[in-house]
């Protein structure tokens, strides 16, 4: 059942993705998460460093879309300035936002990777559609939303459940 949630890889940031490496597997779009997975949940706009890496993605000619479950305000205050495509209260983990992406990029799941910090929503809704899914640390845990902070406590009975199984790392001993 939780084997439905696992990605295809793990990074700590967007900016441990190999590029050249998504290129290599034919991968042409990328349909990312915003809050938590570019900036912060409550950061309105993107960090100079966000703006250089997604300068390279498009150089790189992957096209972009943002899909999030926010609301429009928040994610057109966030895309517009960097004439980003969105889709806002997207109700992740459901198919019609992902399919929605693929028709304004034009391309089909094969060619397309999801990149998020949540394997309830990003993760789910990804390997729904056949997309190549990529987790990402949460940028920061404070300031979530209160299905947030529930879906991140049925990610830890998921993880516990995953560990056991064998499916997923153990946690590093602190």
């Amino acid at each position: 059942m939780f084997e439905r949630l696992l990605p295809s890889m793990i990074v700590n940031t967007i900016y441990d993705i190999h590029l050249d490496q998504l290129k290599t597997q034919g991968i042409k779009g990328i349909i990312t998460d915003l809050d938590n997975t570019l900036v912060g949940a409550k950061d309105p706009l993107a960090t100079p460093e966000l703006i250089v890496w997604l300068k390279d993605v498009e150089q790189r000619g992957f096209q972009v879309v943002i899909v999030s479950n926010n609301n429009e305000t928040r994610v057109a205050k966030f895309a517009n300035p960097l004439r980003i495509p969105f889709i806002h209260a997207a109700r992740k983990p459901t198919s019609r936002a992902f399919r929605q992406a693929l028709k304004m990029m034009d391309l089909n799941p094969e060619q397309t990777v999801v990149i998020g910090d949540q394997m309830l929503t990003d993760m789910l809704g990804g390997r729904r559609m056949g997309l190549y899914t990529i987790l990402v640390a949460p940028i920061s845990l404070k300031d979530e939303g209160i299905m947030t902070r529930v879906n991140r406590q049925i990610e830890k009975v998921a993880l516990s459940r995953l560990r056991k199984k064998g499916l997923w790392p153990k946690e590093e001993q602190k």
